[in-house]
């Protein structure tokens, strides 16, 4: 199974962070929530705070990561943490995708997706729903 670890970074205003698949990976194209891999060794917190500094040259806390949901496909092989994070050094920059861009929580549904990022953005979009 590979592990995976992603962060929804929301900001004082409710926008959320995604990132654009860059041609020639699988689900190129599509919008997804930054993050990646868990190395051998690495906890899943240690792996999201080195995948954001890699992707977008941000440096989060551990403390202010916050896991929201989960999601799995087992024929896949992928298993794949979401983490909230309100607090972050540095502007978001696009290191490895092919685009950034801020939405908000009712904007999430309306992106094109792969199938483990859709539960997650809608954890987020009932998670920022529920704090109005």
């Amino acid at each position: 199974m590979t592990h995976v670890v992603a962060a929804a970074l929301i900001t004082d205003q409710g926008r959320v962070l995604m990132q654009r698949r860059t041609a020639g990976r699988q689900h190129a194209g599509l919008w997804e929530f930054p993050g990646g891999k868990v190395e051998s060794g690495e906890t899943r917190e240690l792996a999201l705070l080195r995948e954001i500094r890699e992707e977008l040259a941000l440096t989060l806390e551990q403390r202010g990561l916050n896991l929201l949901a989960s999601a799995e496909d087992p024929a896949a092989g992928i298993a794949i943490w979401l983490y909230t994070c309100r607090e972050w050094q540095g502007e978001a920059a696009c290191l490895d995708a092919e685009e950034l861009g801020w939405f908000a929580a009712g904007e999430l549904e309306m992106l094109a997706m792969p199938p483990l990022d859709v539960p997650l953005a809608q954890a987020v979009k009932q998670l920022l729903e529920e704090a109005k």
